[in-house]
């Protein structure tokens, strides 16, 4: 008796896509330099106008699977993290080859936003920003069940604005966004069920450094 052979499950393609351009590593509007919210922070060395298109969040391209697996170990109470969800297929660690963006602290009330455009995920300001100003966007970092009753504590937000919720996780569900944006994601336990990620901003967590 004979029996065919399974097809084999074509592997999804991680490589940087072109569509879009070149990548977008860096930019001569900002620099890297110490912040007092939190290690290393991202500033202005020029004006920046609204709409700006800053630069790319950029790293390692790996399935959600090869992130968990790689992370597998981390502590619950460590909030640093450089992951962000793509799609359902993609995360970008940042913590291998990453780029500038990673750099990015978190902000309540920030002076950029995240996009996703071409499986791409970028970073753009949502209002003018003067020399000297640190970059910052909400990282909405999701909330799982499994999460430690702690999990606000550890993810503490030190941005100090006026609107700061207190937590860089996730506040209360909002209206859809007029464009697709892009959410952190927290490393992942062995066994843990990956959640889908149509809801845009349905993240988990980046490592910070």
């Amino acid at each position: 008796m004979t029996y065919k052979s399974k097809k084999k499950v074509k592997e999804f393609d991680q490589s940087q896509p072109k569509r879009g351009g070149p990548p977008l590593p860096t930019s001569p509007l900002v620099e890297v330099r110490n912040s007092e919210v939190h290690g290393r922070g991202v500033f202005a060395v020029a004006d920046i106008k609204k709409g700006t298109r800053i630069f790319e969040y950029l790293g390692d391209r790996v399935s959600h699977a090869t992130a968990d697996a790689r992370y597998e170990d981390h502590d619950e109470n460590d909030n640093h993290t450089f992951l962000f969800i793509v799609d359902r297929n993609t995360v970008i660690d940042a913590a291998v080859n990453g780029s500038d963006a990673r750099f990015i602290n978190h902000h309540c009330d920030g002076n950029c936003t995240s996009v996703i455009e071409n499986r791409r995920v970028f970073i753009d300001a949502v209002r003018a920003i003067a020399p000297g100003e640190e970059l910052g966007y909400d990282y909405e970092i999701g909330r799982d069940k499994d999460d430690p009753p702690n999990v606000d504590e550890i993810y503490t937000c030190r941005c100090g604005s006026p609107k700061c919720r207190g937590s860089m996780l996730e506040a209360a569900p909002k209206k859809k966004a007029a464009k697709k944006v892009a959410k952190r994601r927290k490393p992942r336990k062995k066994g843990r069920k990956t959640r889908p990620t149509a809801q845009r901003r349905g993240e988990r967590s980046r490592r910070r450094a």
